[in-house]
């Protein structure tokens, strides 16, 4: 990095010591988008970089709420109102017990970008809590999520900041939390949160967004090679949404996902990954990887491990930040693999990444590639500001519009910026330059 950016890079340090998650994803948007700065001289003078890497607004707060013991739990809760140049904060919300203030601002500042690559008029935010649903009764999970959302109403709003659904947080979190809003607020503001039930303002394809747009990415990566997905098998990893419906669309699309995965440890199924039974483990029943494993009869159950030394084409990381490590990447290219698209924010370290360019493995990041939840979620504010909702295929196709125009611009924008091919660079100059440009516009705020 050159002088003026390091010291940008080393005040943030300074001010948060201890947040080594954000100061990874400040650190690679940053070294990103040094090509860009040097003919941007008007950014330096309105210390654009200075201001877009520092919040909005940080809001910590405690969540008291009784278990069904009547024992009193403590939680802390956040909310990272990051960037509103392009719109109202939108980002989703993640209870987990691995959160923290360095995990959420990390998340936060991806999202800036990733939604401006959108090109849907959302600003950058995100939030959560450390509380882990895992476990947990409905009526215990409906209480905490009262809890939370008494403080975290005073914050948000339709045009305001729009939370949405992360990892710990699905469609039953959602409308506690919606519930919660409405009897505090005495409105029936249906644009507060994203990931709603279908029959109260839902969108349909919201639940399938960010796997479908993940792969219909990694398809038009492809496609630039003369290659498809036909055929392909491919590497998954996580159990959720995004991994479910990843594999979903990769099967539609002729390949055969042969993983998944969660924190007790990893399957490979060798005759491919039945959807149905998935969704039924892990959507109803709320178990682990190792029940599907049980009822499949030639799949393994690899406890403790990691999905990386399985061989194949394609790998999705769909779990969750830093999980995918430099070894992994050498094995994974040893093995064949020729592609290494993000379904996770930011589930490669800088060393994975760094391995992956280096070898002959394409790598897209997380805020170009898993942009499709976001962007689905966006439209979801758009159906409910037309009291409306739309048809699948309306929603489905507007999907894939948005990632192939994403992917578009990621290549258009590394070759004008002499790096052809690198969708890293071209995802963090486009998502940077759009909100920049914006911040100039409206002035020294």
């Amino acid at each position: 990095m050159d002088n003026y950016i390091e010291k940008v890079y080393e005040e943030s340090l300074r001010r948060n010591p201890t947040q080594p998650e954000f100061q990874q994803a400040v650190r690679e948007v940053l070294e990103s988008v040094e090509p860009l700065l040097a003919t941007r001289k008007d950014y330096r003078d309105a210390a654009i970089l200075a201001r877009i890497i520092e919040p909005e607004r940080q809001i910590m707060f405690r969540v008291a709420w009784e278990d069904d013991n009547n024992q009193v739990r403590v939680n802390r809760g956040y909310r990272i109102q990051f960037n509103s140049t392009l719109g109202p904060y939108k980002g989703g919300l993640r209870f987990h017990k691995s959160v923290t203030l360095s995990v959420v601002k990390f998340l936060g500042f991806e999202q800036i970008f990733k939604n401006a690559l959108t090109a849907q008029s959302i600003g950058g935010g995100k939030g959560g809590s450390d509380f882990d649903p895992h476990g947990k009764s409905d009526n215990e999970v409906m209480r905490f999520c009262q809890a939370f959302m008494t403080e975290l109403s005073r914050h948000i709003g339709a045009d305001i900041d729009v939370p949405a659904g992360d990892i710990g947080v699905g469609a039953r979190e959602i409308g506690y939390m919606f519930g919660q809003y409405k009897r505090l607020s005495n409105r029936n503001e249906a644009g507060v949160l994203t990931g709603k039930g279908l029959n109260w303002g839902g969108s349909l394809a919201r639940t399938e967004a960010t796997g479908y747009g993940l792969v219909t990415f990694a398809q038009a990566m492809l496609e630039e090679r003369g290659e498809d997905m036909e055929g392909a098998k491919v590497i998954v990893s996580g159990s959720g949404n995004v991994a479910t419906y990843a594999i979903e669309k990769a099967q539609m699309l002729g390949a055969k996902p042969v993983s998944i995965s969660d924190s007790s440890g990893a399957v490979y199924d060798p005759d491919g990954i039945d959807v149905e039974l998935l969704k039924q483990v892990k959507q109803v029943e709320r178990g682990r990887v190792s029940d599907y494993a049980q009822r499949r009869p030639n799949a393994q159950f690899l406890a403790g491990e990691r999905v990386w030394g399985i061989a194949g084409d394609i790998a999705l990381p769909c779990a969750t930040q830093n999980e995918m490590e430099e070894a992994d990447v050498v094995t994974l290219a040893n093995n064949g693999v020729k592609l290494i698209a993000e379904g996770a924010n930011m589930p490669l370290t800088p060393q994975a990444i760094e391995a992956a360019q280096a070898s002959h493995i394409l790598y897209a990041p997380g805020k170009a590639s898993n942009a499709g939840g976001v962007a689905t979620s966006a439209l979801e504010m758009q159906q409910n500001a037309g009291l409306t909702q739309w048809p699948f295929v309306k929603v489905e196709n507007r999907l894939d519009k948005i990632m192939l125009d994403i992917h578009r611009e990621c290549l258009e924008t590394a070759h004008e910026f002499g790096r052809p091919g690198d969708y890293l660079v071209g995802a963090n100059i486009a998502g940077f330059r759009r909100v920049a440009d914006a911040m100039l516009d409206q002035g020294i705020i």
